[in-house]
């Protein structure tokens, strides 16, 4: 009885080894499985900006158009060709406007010739009165007689008068066709480069209904950048912010700028069909709720060398804070927030533990945050952890071989 006791007990102790054992051998296990993704705590810099997109256009732009109409005789320019305020552009067939100076050039000339006809009946006249008075004065003539002579001089001084005004209005057609004439040449209005050339020669261009555009030109020097930015960034932003922006074939290479002006409406108000049509109530709305608003904010970039193109896209980024060689880690690296505003954040220790830690942090550009307090440069702080596998995929260990009696 004695002996069946022993190894009774015997087998209760092994089995509280093993169990012990195992439960152990778990514990250790789990605990090396874990593997942390960590990242130092570092100095850098930590920038946030609103995203923007925007278009690169010359800060002049100008379409060079024809005021009158008529058959285009030559182009004068090439597309890309650099031209001075008063260059000619294009010329266009000026007979009609020709024929029409020398018209207007006769027309005064008949009026001025009836102004001296008349100018000459008028001294005739103003004798024939004079003598009329001295007879009168004799009673040599009748009353009568000088009252018409005195009318033939009043009428024959307005008939001049309404030819000096005659001589005005030839005067300003003449002007006129001069004008129109000078218009069949046209000229540069600024100095820039030409970017198109939209009417060739021979083409007819009729100037009746709009003014139909031959060249169209720029001033390349300094390009004026309109960016689109979302009614949910807007009142981020406002003129004066600095910003800097990147163009598709140069992602690398930032172009540094200040914001100058906000448009104070979207373009889209010019389609407000409450302003366009306000006659008609059923268009008293304007566009679509589920419309995208974007306001324009403008800048201005120098371009001494030609560099940057028309119409090009840039990537805006408009400075909204930053700090400069500052402690960082990585934003994934924060976890929950407390009610004084300070993130938790896991730290591993030199000897492998893990602990806890309260941080205040400043900007955060939800990729790279800045730590104000609670961490030193050189920390290590867990972004990410993960459990090892076993070589059958699964993410839980097997328990140890059971073991034998």
């Amino acid at each position: 009885m004695k002996k069946t006791t022993r190894i009774t007990l015997s087998l209760i102790a092994l089995a509280a080894i093993a169990i012990g054992g195992y439960f152990y051998w778990q514990q250790r296990a789990a605990s090396q499985d874990q593997t942390y993704l960590t990242a130092n705590v570092t100095r850098g810099d930590v920038e946030l900006t609103v995203l923007a997109s925007g278009t690169l256009k010359p800060v002049k732009l100008v379409a060079v158009g024809a005021q009158v109409s008529g058959r285009i005789t030559s182009v004068d320019v090439e597309l890309g060709q650099t031209v001075k305020a008063g260059d000619r552009i294009a010329e266009i067939d000026s007979v009609t406007q020709e024929n029409a100076l020398r018209t207007a050039q006769a027309a005064l000339a008949n009026t001025k010739a009836q102004k001296q006809e008349k100018e000459a009946t008028l001294a005739l006249k103003e004798q024939t009165l004079e003598r009329q008075k001295q007879m009168l004065a004799k009673s040599a003539v009748s009353r009568a007689d000088y009252d018409s002579a005195l009318a033939e001089v009043s009428a024959t001084k307005a008939q001049i008068a309404a030819l000096d005004a005659l001589i005005v209005q030839g005067e300003v057609a003449i002007e006129t066709a001069e004008a129109n004439l000078g218009y069949t040449r046209i000229t540069a209005p600024i100095d820039g480069t030409v970017l198109a050339i939209v009417s060739q020669e021979g083409q007819t261009v009729n100037a009746s209904q709009s003014a139909p555009t031959i060249v169209v030109l720029g001033q390349l020097d300094t390009m004026t950048v309109r960016t689109e930015i979302s009614e949910a960034d807007i009142i981020k932003v406002k003129a004066g912010q600095s910003l800097w922006f990147t163009i598709l074939g140069e992602p690398g290479k930032r172009y540094e700028a200040t914001l100058d002006s906000i448009e104070p409406a979207p373009e889209s108000i010019t389609s407000d069909r409450s302003i366009v049509s306000s006659s008609s109530s059923s268009y008293s709305s304007s566009s679509s709720s589920d419309e995208a608003i974007y306001y324009n904010g403008i800048f201005n970039v120098p371009n001494p060398d030609g560099h940057l193109r028309t119409y090009m896209t840039a990537e805006v980024h408009i400075v909204l804070g930053e700090a400069r060689n500052v402690l960082t880690i990585p934003a994934s690296a924060l976890g929950g927030q407390d009610s004084e505003g300070r993130y938790s954040v896991r730290v591993l220790d030199r000897d492998g533990t893990v602990s806890s830690r309260q941080v205040e942090i400043g900007l955060n550009d939800r990729i790279t945050a800045e730590i104000r307090s609670g961490l030193e440069e050189g920390d290590r702080v867990i972004t990410s952890q993960s459990s090892q596998q076993t070589n059958s995929g699964s993410s839980q260990r097997m328990g140890p071989p059971p073991m034998g009696l």
